[in-house]
């Protein structure tokens, strides 16, 4: 059981009060920076409410799948492969959709 070392101590070289204060931007906002950035709230509201669609109308329909699969142990192998493999393809493609949508968006309103 040896001592514990002595927190490090920090030392100020600096007299109080020298630090410079933060810099201020001032941004002139217009009603057409205003309305730019409505129609991109928009147009990346539709293109979230687009994505869940996509995803909820196929893994929304796996109920119904299960419920045509006949009874018996082959059913519940391909129950398990529909639970455990199809969903992923579905998210990844989704999401990457997602992803350049959005992108394609805020470049349409930055100019990029």
């Amino acid at each position: 059981m040896g001592a514990e070392p002595a927190p490090r101590r920090e030392v100020v070289t600096g007299a109080p009060g020298t630090a410079r204060p933060a810099r201020t931007v001032r941004l002139d906002h217009t009603e057409q920076d205003d309305a730019t950035v409505r129609n991109l709230m928009r147009r990346q509201m539709r293109t979230g409410l687009v994505a869940c669609t996509l995803l909820a109308l196929p893994l929304g329909l796996f109920p119904v799948l299960f419920r045509l699969l006949p009874p018996g142990d082959t059913a519940r192998g391909a129950a398990w492969l529909l639970l455990g493999v199809a969903p992923y393809p579905v998210l990844l493609a989704t999401g990457a959709w997602y992803v350049r949508r959005a992108e394609r968006n805020e470049g349409d309103v930055t100019g990029r």
